[in-house]
């Protein structure tokens, strides 16, 4: 492998949508009620982008610091258990990556004030305590909470205020498909991984309450981002096509099949990806229903 090819892996590129569609959401609602900055758009995702792979790369470090990468993992290779990545080279990139973030932050800062510093801090905090620090979230059933607010509502409604200045409560509610469609895909990672975390002493929701239980959770969070939609439709303004997301709904059932009734663990790579996939679809199409509103004026 190049050691390009070798960074784009330990960058985890199926993992971007999560960063990627929470920004694209709470843009096209600042357009909606016509307040669109593209500038501080495009900043948000930019940082959103390196917050996450800031956080895959403290992942791939304290995982390994922590024995938690077994010979006998299941899920995509790890630069640093693997050997590829030296753990002092990897941390050096968690920090330089984060930097970065915050760096490009301090644009958002200088628009949205001190509340857009304060949920940059803590997303760069939390990206690093998801796995690192004494009492990691991803270690003790937290992991699904985290990524919820902060791929949900810290980064769709952070997103929303950087262009308007102002909160909303469609903001909110258009957080929750984001946030829960992103958990989605650490719930596939951790139903894969349940065998080896239960080994390493990753108490994963998996590890504390069974496998069951994450399928439940994946068909609880699709149910969540769904009913969202018909929130939406019964607000006024807003027409049938913010239901576009039910145009991905077939792609949405044969991901939740795979989870329910897969027949090894190995074939959860392949769902990882498209849950991921599904994400940026279900997005897209929701983001392209709010463009096609008429604008508040």
């Amino acid at each position: 492998m190049s050691r390009w090819s070798i960074w784009w892996s330990a960058a985890r590129p199926h993992t971007l949508p999560a960063a990627v569609v929470p920004v694209i959401i709470g843009a096209a609602l600042a357009w909606y009620h016509g307040s669109v900055n593209f500038t501080a758009s495009v900043v948000a995702l930019l940082c959103a982008m390196l917050i996450q792979i800031g956080t895959n790369f403290a992942n791939d470090y304290f995982d390994f610091k922590k024995g938690a990468d077994r010979e006998d993992r299941i899920g995509f290779k790890r630069a640093t258990a693997s050997g590829l990545v030296a753990p002092e080279s990897m941390l050096r990139a968690t920090i330089i990556t984060m930097f970065t973030a915050f760096l490009a932050g301090l644009y958002l800062v200088w628009i949205g004030g001190w509340v857009i510093l304060l949920i940059g801090i803590l997303s760069l905090i939390f990206g690093i305590l998801y796995t690192g620090g004494p009492w990691p979230l991803g270690y003790n059933g937290l992991g699904d909470l985290f990524v919820f607010l902060f791929f949900g509502f810290a980064a769709v409604m952070g997103t929303y205020y950087v262009n308007t200045l102002q909160w909303s409560i469609e903001a909110f509610w258009a957080s929750i498909p984001a946030g829960a469609l992103c958990v989605n895909i650490l719930v596939v990672n951790n139903l894969r991984d349940v065998e080896q975390d239960r080994i390493s002493g990753k108490r994963t929701l998996g590890v504390l309450f069974g496998e069951l239980a994450l399928k439940v959770e994946y068909l609880i969070m699709l149910l969540m981002a769904y009913t969202t939609l018909l929130i939406f439709y019964t607000m006024n303004g807003y027409t049938a096509t913010i239901l576009l997301p039910l145009l991905a709904l077939p792609f949405a059932l044969y991901s939740m099949r795979s989870v329910w009734h897969h027949s090894d663990k190995s074939e959860l790579n392949q769902t990882l990806e498209r849950t991921g996939q599904f994400l940026v679809l279900f997005g897209v199409l929701f983001a392209t229903g709010i463009l096609l509103q008429t604008p508040v004026a």
